[in-house]
Order: C-alpha cells, then structure tokens, then sequence
C-alpha cells in the first residue's frame, strides 16, 4: 500500500469515495451541506495538506492533514497543535489498513512539524475509526467536542462531535 499526498486529477476521485463513506455512515442519505465541504477535495489540498492510499491503480481512501490553527480547515485554536479531518476509505475496501496507514502518515508529520499534539473530531457513527484512534494511542478530550446545531445529522438536537488527541 502506497501512502502519498494526492495529485489534482485525484481529487475528484477521492471526493467520491469521501461520500460513499460518510453517507454509509448516515444510512445512505445525503449529508445536506457538509457533503460540499466533502467533496471540495481541491480546496482541502490547497489549504492543507491531503493524503491518498493506494493499491497499485485504485485509489483506496484519503485524508486530511491540517499543519495548524491558522489553516482554514483547523477545528482548534491551540497553536502548538494539527489536525486530523474528513479520513475516508472506500467501503469495499475497509478493513484492509488503508485507514491505519493515512493516520499513521499523519502522526508522523506532525511529530516531524514537532506539533505537541493532534486533535480530530469523531461523530457518534464513527464506531470503528474510533476504535483505531484509540488503539492508536488516541484519548477522549470532551472539553474539545463540538456541537453540530445543523444538517441531516442534527435533526433530533445538536450533532455531538467526539474530540480525540494524541499527544505526539
């Protein structure tokens, strides 16, 4: 498995896949206008740094790298820390690594920046990549959640937004 940054032609690729895996999540439905944010992949790439995983040809999932607070994809102020968001794997490839080894590229950028932590954000679906942060070292930072007031995930009150962090 290659890890890699993504090339422009691959952002629409990756836009995709990111759908396929958050609708999965959301039972299929449309993610009302998060999903644009999903798959504006050039737009994450330009303002942070976007990591691909693939196996040969295929395009397997990616993820978002954000270096620090002053990036416009950051979801934290603290200046010593980065960021994690929006880590998709297509859904007939879950399960195969894809998602450890984009997190791992992550960590190791960060501890290469010498950022004192990473903090990422996880809804309450999010069941299985929550079990990998926390195998990987990950903990629980409730004074960091969020709360999501809008969209198909919020319907039935605010969307809670798990925060996780790893001190690298």
């Amino acid at each position: 498995m290659l890890i890699r940054l993504i090339r422009p032609d691959e952002c629409e690729a990756l836009a995709q896949i990111t759908v396929r895996a958050y609708r999965q999540l959301n039972g299929g439905g449309p993610l009302g206008p998060y999903e644009s944010e999903l798959v504006d992949v050039d737009a994450r790439r330009r303002d942070s740094e976007v990591y691909v995983a693939l196996e040969g040809d295929a395009l397997l999932g990616g993820i978002t790298y954000v270096p620090g607070p002053h990036h416009a994809m950051a979801e934290f102020r603290d200046p010593d820390a980065c960021g994690i968001r929006m880590l998709a794997v297509d859904p007939d490839s879950q399960g195969r690594g894809a998602g450890h080894h984009l997190v791992l590229t992550c960590v190791a950028r960060a501890r290469e920046q010498r950022r004192a932590r990473i903090i990422l954000h996880s809804a309450p679906t999010m069941t299985r990549a929550q079990g990998m942060y926390a195998r990987m070292g990950f903990v629980a930072a409730p004074e960091l959640d969020e709360y999501i007031h809008e969209g198909p995930y919020a319907e039935d009150g605010p969307l809670h937004l798990r925060a996780f962090v790893l001190t690298c």
